[in-house]
């Protein structure tokens, strides 16, 4: 799996011993109190306390019972609740904040397929700098699987615009190197792959095959003979001929998903595009209690009008720490990949070389309309992956014609290249954008080169959204970008670029509000801000510990920020490096 950028620091776990060793304790009585007030907490955490209230306050202390939080201020205050039984921890020059709550990433599709797939990313990801690099990475990983005649080989990651050679690599590329195995480049979007011949005979693709509306098949010069490249629905139909894991391997893959999300602090994490089989993975999970953090799952909209018509179905409720949380619809591509559908045309042809291609919608505007009303219908939340401007109006439209109340809070996924009229109609409707400002760094580059300057530079276009009063989040895409949240926060406050180019400098916004988009504003946009996202009496103890505060670091300093533990009400999912942090029992002295 993809870890945070830069991986896990060499002796993290001995500099987390050292600072909580080195740190001035605080000043906890050497016993607890014959008479704690009622009641006593399970656990009391004593340093700093980032709430991401109301206020933004730094609190002192915090009490937890029964997986709540109970108390939250003073150091004083809290310690009082301090009985015979409770634990208390000294943060010691670390910082407790509210776990991070993912607005939208894939957990369910790459739990076991990332774990088994060769990483063809390009640096800092991966290694991949050239087409023989990519042709490597596969050779190598088809000698781990020992690969037999017919077996697949599988990579993900894969983006044409960083290699050297500035292309999409095609069959030819392929075949030499792999004459006997179907081999499948996942493209980063993930809204597409290269095939060599074997895939794409699986896949039943020929020269003869039509290109559908809203999908790409890349075909050699001067020919109708497929040269590798799938885009879209042609690549999703493909994908169904690939081998399928069972279901007690994608239980095992869930469950390193799992781990692999708590270590980046996310206590909440979200399915963002869920088929029937994996609903059907995900509440069996559920039931054999198997889900050690919150999972949101949007079922996609060709499994949407099974689900919603069965009775048993529940919307917006938690069963086993899985939810329904409403209906996703994809309405166009990949602005990285060429298939986001733009208003005015790119500077660049399209996938096979499409001149004044705008892209297209994946889907017509009907099929929008009619998921949308059914959602309405029955009082699901609707959620909309929608790239660019013309796919943006298409949500819009959508929305207009169901004639849905106020307070419904429509999710407009990436919302990356929006118009400020648009966003003004968000704020109208009440609408949620979940933008994705790790583009930025990314394919901020390519943005520019692709769209011009001024588009470009309105990616994600945070700061706008806040002084139109929008609330907002921010995500990874996971496994497009890595999970890494403190990488967000920097996209976010710094939005550089590869080349070192501020994609928008009037676009970036403050460490605080940046963390809120991954917070309070998160659990806002699930309908879940009375429960999680901050630091308030009442709420779970979804906590994560890190080594510094945020709200202290800047620039590069918060990309250096890491995770030391995961905290899901009250109890410990995730810690860096098995080390026991310092719990005091109330009635031992601290030294």
């Amino acid at each position: 799996m993809i870890g945070s950028i830069g991986g896990a620091r060499l002796g993290l776990a001995m500099a987390f011993v050292l600072a909580l060793g080195c740190a001035t304790p605080p000043e906890i009585p050497e016993e607890a109190p014959p008479a704690a007030k009622e009641p006593a907490a399970d656990t009391i955490y004593v340093g700093t306390i980032v709430t991401v209230d109301p206020e933004g306050r730094l609190a002192e202390a915090v009490a937890v019972k029964d997986g709540k939080i109970l108390l939250v201020g003073d150091e004083g205050d809290v310690l009082a609740h301090r009985g015979r039984d409770t634990d208390v921890v000294d943060l010691a020059g670390t910082a407790l904040l509210p776990g991070f709550i993912d607005p939208h990433s894939h957990i369910a599709s790459h739990g076991v397929a990332v774990t088994g797939w060769a990483n063809l990313s390009l640096p800092p990801v991966g290694t991949a700098q050239s087409i023989p690099d990519i042709v490597a990475l596969l050779e190598e990983k088809a000698r781990k699987q020992d690969a037999k005649p017919g077996d697949w080989i599988v990579g993900y990651g894969y983006d044409q615009d960083g290699i050297a050679e500035g292309r999409h690599i095609t069959r030819d590329d392929l075949d030499p190197h792999f004459p006997d195995n179907p081999v499948v480049l996942i493209h980063v979007s993930s809204h597409g792959a290269v095939l060599n011949s074997q895939a794409l005979a699986v896949a039943g693709i020929t020269a003869k095959t039509p290109t559908p509306h809203g999908g790409i098949i890349a075909r050699k010069p001067g020919s109708q003979e497929p040269a590798g490249l799938l885009m879209e629905l042609p690549f999703f139909m493909a994908l169904q001929g690939m081998p399928q894991p069972t279901q007690d391997q994608k239980l095992a893959g869930l469950a390193a998903a799992l781990e692999h999300y708590a270590s980046n602090g996310y206590t909440t994490v979200q399915d963002g595009a869920t088929g029937l089989e994996d609903i059907a993975l995900l509440r069996r999970a559920a039931a054999e209690d198997r889900l050690t953090l919150d999972v949101v799952a949007l079922p996609n909209f060709q499994a949407f009008p099974t689900l919603v018509q069965d009775p048993d179905t529940k919307w917006g409720t938690y069963e086993g720490g899985l939810k329904l949380g409403g209906v996703k619809a994809v309405i166009d591509g990949s602005p990285q990949g060429r298939t986001a559908f733009f208003v005015e045309p790119m500077l660049v042809p399209g996938p096979d070389g499409q001149r004044n291609w705008r892209g297209e919608p994946l889907f017509p505007q009907a099929d929008i309309d009619e998921i949308f009303r059914l959602a309405h219908e029955h009082g699901v939340q609707t959620y909309a992956h929608a790239n660019a401007d013309a796919a943006i109006d298409m949500f819009l439209t959508a929305w207009e014609s169901i004639g849905a109340p106020e307070g419904r809070r429509p999710v407009i996924i990436h919302s990356q290249f929006v118009r400020p009229e648009q966003l003004a109609a968000y704020a109208r409707i009440g609408a949620v954008p979940s933008f994705f400002t790790n583009h930025a760094f990314f394919w901020g580059d390519v943005h520019v080169a692709n769209l011009g300057e001024p588009r470009a530079f309105f990616l994600s276009p945070l700061r706008s959204a806040s002084e139109r009063g929008i609330r907002f989040t921010n995500h990874s895409d996971y496994a497009v970008t890595p999970l890494d949240p403190m990488f967000m926060l920097w996209t976010a406050t710094e939005r550089l670029s590869r080349s070192g180019v501020v994609i928008g400098p009037e676009e970036r916004i403050g460490i605080a509000e940046a963390l809120r988009a991954l917070t309070i504003d998160s659990a806002y946009a699930y309908f879940e801000e009375d429960s999680k996202g901050s630091i308030e009496a009442g709420k779970l103890a979804d906590f994560v510990i890190l080594d510094r505060n945020p709200l202290d670091a800047s620039g590069d300093e918060l990309r250096e920020i890491r995770i030391l533990e995961t905290i899901k009400e009250g109890e410990t999912v995730w810690r860096a490096a098995d080390v026991e942090p310092p719990t005091v029992p109330a009635d031992a002295m601290i030294e």
